[in-house]
């Protein structure tokens, strides 16, 4: 191996495509990068590639009608194994906790291939719970030679597990650094803001897994609720593909005068949405950390979270799938001024922007660069 790396950055979703942006971008003035994408969710990934202007070396396009998850790692197992013939990295680098994620670092283990681990030690302790990801980050873990978290308390995470301490850098998330490069190309070209101007302003995201039936039916009936009890709320909710989430939305909320059901956003649009909007409800994992850095208040329609930081901090509440829970609370934050400033003027707990860099820097120590004589110092949340 030279002091110029070889690295493989292999990414299949939108959320991972945007957390690893910044990191091939930093990662480039430091090694040899190669990107492999599994494009597991195709026409969500492609958005982000082409944003961020990343040209794919590998394509697995693996995406297929009505994906079963054993199809998904199947496919990606035989499949990377013909891309690391080909691209012979030193290391493979995952994001997160997809199944992309846990299939990609399977398979770089099996050939003995070092697997840093981007998002690392993030935990529910509920294996079902979100499910398949808690086990993907998990078995993800248990894999990688490097764990890039992203929080003290993910590396606290991974500590309790017997990780040893120097595999282990807090980074803070690269989510942050993704959102900040959006947000400055936002001031020198703003996309139009689709909330109706003079309204309370609601952006709601749905996609999780475990929610599918009742509990989409749930937050559907909360949502008229709120809008309903509003004298002046818009509501926009850009609905998933996924048909489990597409047809009961539709059929819910698709009638509703308030309420604006739209395709999926390119990403720069979704994050002028994000900036334009007053209060965020979402069960996405990604926007409890980009949300808080615009000072929005959220509402995380999950039982628990992976993400316990923003709890502590008071950037985020979480409601589960009760529409009750979700009401009261999205009601109360509209109409109290006090309670929604302290969410809003809340410290985000989980980036400064160099996330990326530190990783490039651990990268350039690993490889003895004289550049980087020494391990990054860790993220550290102001105080």
């Amino acid at each position: 191996m030279t002091n110029r790396p070889r690295v493989l950055l292999v990414m299949g979703t939108r959320p991972e495509a945007i957390k690893m942006a910044p990191v091939r971008r930093r990662l480039a003035r430091t090694c040899e990068v190669q990107v492999c994408v599994t494009a597991q969710h195709r026409q969500m990934l492609d958005q982000v590639l082409d944003f961020f202007g990343i040209r794919p070396d590998h394509d697995l396009d693996i995406m297929s009608s009505n994906q079963t998850l054993t199809r998904i790692t199947t496919r990606i197992l035989d499949g990377m194994s013909r891309v690391l013939d080909e691209a012979q990295p030193d290391y493979v680098f995952v994001h997160g906790d997809t199944t992309t994620t846990f299939s990609a670092a399977l398979a770089a283990f099996y050939r003995g291939i070092p697997v840093g681990h981007v998002e690392a030690g993030l935990r529910t302790g509920d294996m079902r719970n979100p499910f398949p990801e808690e086990m993907n980050r998990k078995l993800t873990g248990s894999v990688a030679s490097y764990h890039f978290a992203p929080t003290e308390g993910a590396r606290t995470n991974l500590l309790a597990e017997g990780v040893s301490p120097e595999s282990i850098i807090v980074t803070g998330n690269t989510a942050i650094d993704a959102l900040q490069d959006t947000v400055a190309a936002l001031q020198a070209a703003p996309r139009p803001v689709l909330f109706t101007p003079d309204h309370q302003r609601i952006l709601v995201t749905v996609h999780r897994r475990e929610s599918f039936g009742d509990g989409i039916r749930n937050v559907c009936t909360a949502l008229r609720r709120i809008v309903d009890e509003l004298d002046n709320a818009h509501l926009l909710l850009p609905v998933h593909f996924n048909p489990n989430i597409r047809q009961t939305v539709q059929d819910a909320l698709g009638d509703h005068p308030s309420i604006s059901l739209i395709e999926p956003l390119a990403y720069p649009d979704f994050v002028q949405q994000l900036a334009a909007a007053d209060l965020i409800i979402t069960d996405s994992g990604g926007v409890q950390e980009e949300a808080p850095s615009l000072g929005k208040p959220v509402l995380v329609m999950r039982e628990c979270t992976e993400r316990p930081e923003a709890v502590a901090a008071g950037t985020v509440i979480l409601v589960g799938t009760d529409p009750d829970r979700i009401t009261g609370t999205a009601l109360e934050l509209l109409t109290d001024s006090t309670r929604y400033q302290r969410m809003a003027q809340a410290v985000n707990p989980y980036g400064d922007g160099r996330a990326a860099e530190r990783i490039a820097s651990f990268m350039g120590f690993l490889a003895g660069q004289t550049d980087h004589p020494r391990r990054p110092e860790p993220f550290q949340v102001p105080s």
